[in-house]
């Protein structure tokens, strides 16, 4: 079923690619239905799945790959897992049924967009190190050529800066994992093993080495402070579609990491560093804060958000982290809070650079200062984008609210002090997007957007599933937390 939920789409994006040009209207078609197979599986998994089904992974599938090397083919999934890989299906889904200009090459187009929905979810389901590290290189190669090849403005440039980032991380990456290989007793790359070994000791410079090649790696991805100045012009120049997957997946892979290797592979090594990582959290929650609330581009501000947002997860994340003893009831619930705003971050910014897209489709403009009054001509469009922009900034009933409230309830029992400066970055969300707000639909409507046409059926299709369970979370989260709580209470020893 995992395995299906990878390659189904990865096959897909070989037959979308070579499809005869009499047939290139019936890219997208086909590319939804093949993108769709994966929800598919992994809601049959999440049915499947269990909770409360003891400790490790489920609906495990294996095959030896490279015996010699310790190398296995291996997916499963817990309570971290599952949630992502779902969300990511769905975004994926969104994303290549919203309207784009393929620029007369659908075929290419929508083939990428499979090819990296198949390398996405292999590093959310995989459970191998030497698999993850192979997943999370490649999706650095379709995201590349969504930006290069579709992008608008200076695309190839941000898409460049964009790929070495980026890899120059995974290759600090490589590393570490290397280090963490050697440590094994037999040799291994096998995560399950590996989480059961504890092969690194806590103190001495290795273990420092390891984490800090892993965190080198992640930190790049997710981005935090200062890692992350090529995220604004990735996002700025690259097509809508790709920006809510690169938003709404590719950063979550960064993380995702953090608590599937760092914080599960070597806890005591990243104790002694939690608090250096709550602090480029902090740091990262305000300084996304204020620098986006000085934007002007629709789109750079909401990218600016995204370095805002990872900051609560990697302050839940470090949090979790901060001790191996007492009690660990707080920290589950920082944790919890973290993955749940991984979900939510991917299904709120992921509708907003959609609907960012549809204002590129009909201004070619991203500058808050050409809008005013849009309210009067497109209210579909407004309550889209509103509800997005409250969800964002924490309002009670939204998915936001629900991840940022647990965030802080478990970081105020560890870093009280960092919490309540941490506090500050959503009066500053607040601030922005209601300042956002106000300038794109409110106020009189400019003589030139007097035949503004609001979004269509397609577009509305697309952002429906994502909004609507941005509200379902908010109101009635249970159905997530079960999920994700047992798996959090393990990796924290409550």
């Amino acid at each position: 079923m995992l395995s299906a939920a990878i390659f189904v789409p990865l096959v897909g994006a070989g037959v979308v690619a070579l499809l005869p040009a009499s047939w290139a209207r019936r890219a997208r078609p086909l590319a939804i239905a093949v993108a769709a197979v994966p929800l598919v599986l992994l809601l049959a998994a999440w049915a499947r799945f269990d909770p409360d089904g003891g400790a490790g992974f489920q609906l495990v599938e294996r095959a030896r790959w490279i015996p010699t090397l310790g190398v296995s083919y291996a997916v499963g999934v817990d309570g971290l897992s599952l949630p992502l890989a779902a969300m990511s299906a769905l975004l994926f889904v969104a994303a290549i049924a919203f309207p784009a200009d393929v620029r007369g090459r659908p075929r290419t187009y929508f083939s990428l967009f499979l090819f990296l929905e198949a390398i996405s979810l292999g590093v959310f389901l995989a459970l191998d190190l030497f698999l993850f590290y192979v997943f999370f290189d490649l999706s650095l190669v379709g995201m590349y050529f969504l930006i290069a090849a579709w992008g608008h403005g200076d695309a190839r440039r941000a898409a460049l800066k964009f790929f070495l980032y980026t890899l120059a991380g995974s290759l600090a990456m490589l590393l570490a994992i290397l280090g963490l290989y050697l440590a094994t007793e037999p040799r291994t790359f096998d995560m399950v093993e590996i989480i059961r070994q504890q092969p690194v000791p806590a103190g001495g410079l290795g273990s420092a080495l390891v984490l800090l090649g892993f965190a080198l790696g992640f930190a790049v991805k997710t981005p935090i402070v200062p890692f992350h100045t090529w995220l604004p012009p990735a996002h700025v120049d690259a097509p809508a579609p790709a920006s809510a997957i690169l938003a709404g997946v590719l950063l979550k892979m960064g993380t995702y990491g953090f608590v599937r290797i760092v914080l599960s592979m070597l806890p005591a090594t990243f104790q002694r560093f939690a608090p250096v990582v709550a602090g480029f959290a902090v740091a990262s929650i305000v300084y996304g804060a204020l620098v986006a609330l000085a934007q002007t581009n629709l789109k750079r501000l909401i990218a600016y958000t995204s370095v805002n947002h990872m900051g609560y997860v990697m302050l839940g994340v470090a949090a979790a982290g901060s001790s191996l003893t007492g009690d660990g009831g707080p920290r589950a619930i920082a944790l919890t809070g973290a993955t749940v705003e991984m979900v939510a971050h991917g299904l709120i910014t992921g509708a907003l650079f959609l609907l960012a897209g549809s204002v590129w489709a009909r201004a070619e403009t991203y500058d808050l200062d050409a809008f005013s009054g849009l309210a009067a001509r497109a209210p579909a469009f407004t309550a889209a984008t509103v509800l997005a922009a409250f969800a964002s900034l924490g309002l009670p009933g939204l998915a936001g609210f629900v991840a940022e409230f647990q965030v802080f309830a478990g970081t105020f029992a560890v870093y009280p002090v960092l919490a309540g400066i941490g506090l500050l970055g959503i009066v500053l969300t607040a601030a922005l997007f209601l300042r956002m707000v106000q300038a794109v639909f409110l106020g009189p409507l400019p003589e030139r957007w007097a035949t503004w046409p609001d979004i269509n059926r397609t577009e509305q299709a697309a952002l429906a599933p994502l909004l609507a369970l941005v509200v379902v979370i908010g109101v009635a989260p249970g159905w997530l937390l079960d999920v994700i709580d047992a798996t959090a209470g393990r990796l924290v020893g409550r």
